[in-house]
């Protein structure tokens, strides 16, 4: 596997980390630089580590979780999602109540946006290609994207204000949706 399929796995798998980073800093939850490292590092690093679990997962287990991974992912984000709605219809509730860059919702959102990158992992086993390479590219890729996503979802944020709340929240919905119907679709 050459460097530039490398890299076009990579783009791919990160726009779901990027999504969500956008939406994150143009609700206002990224304020800080802060924010900024522990949103892009995450999910580069789950970007990173997912392939390599699949890859040593193998075959064999891989298949059990391929059957619900879809529902984890869409039930995390429509969590996080319809959280978010809900703090962008009331006013009185303030952004950085749910901070997406801390804790439990960090995690989840990590995992929700990296679990396509273990079938990755595991289509890389059964190619027999050395894991590290890709996994390191990918992580990599991931975070700047984020970093990026972070940054113009910032700007936005200043232009529209509250409303990218409920905005956020609905293109994390969807993402969830999407990942659900990829996986029931095909």
């Amino acid at each position: 596997m050459d460097i530039i399929e490398i890299i076009i796995i990579a783009l791919g798998l990160a726009m779901d980390a990027s999504a969500v980073s956008l939406v994150a800093a143009a609700s206002g939850y990224a304020r800080d630089s802060r924010a900024t490292f522990r949103l892009s590092f995450h999910f580069g690093l789950f970007q990173f580590l997912m392939p390599i679990l699949g890859w040593f997962l193998g075959v064999s287990f891989i298949s059990y979780f391929a059957s619900f991974d879809h529902w984890v992912a869409f039930g995390l984000l429509t969590f996080v999602g319809g959280k978010m709605i809900l703090s962008g219809m009331n006013p009185s509730v303030k952004s950085y109540t749910n901070d997406p860059s801390r804790g439990l919702t960090l995690i989840m959102l990590s995992i929700a946006t990296s679990i396509d990158a273990l079938a990755i992992g595991l289509s890389l086993a059964m190619l027999k290609v050395n894991i590290w390479y890709p996994s390191v590219i990918i992580g990599v890729v991931t975070a700047c994207l984020s970093l990026l996503a972070i940054r113009l979802g910032k700007r936005l944020g200043l232009l529209f204000g509250k409303r990218m709340e409920i905005f956020g929240g609905a293109i994390l919905i969807s993402i969830g949706i999407r990942i659900l119907l990829s996986h029931l679709l095909s």
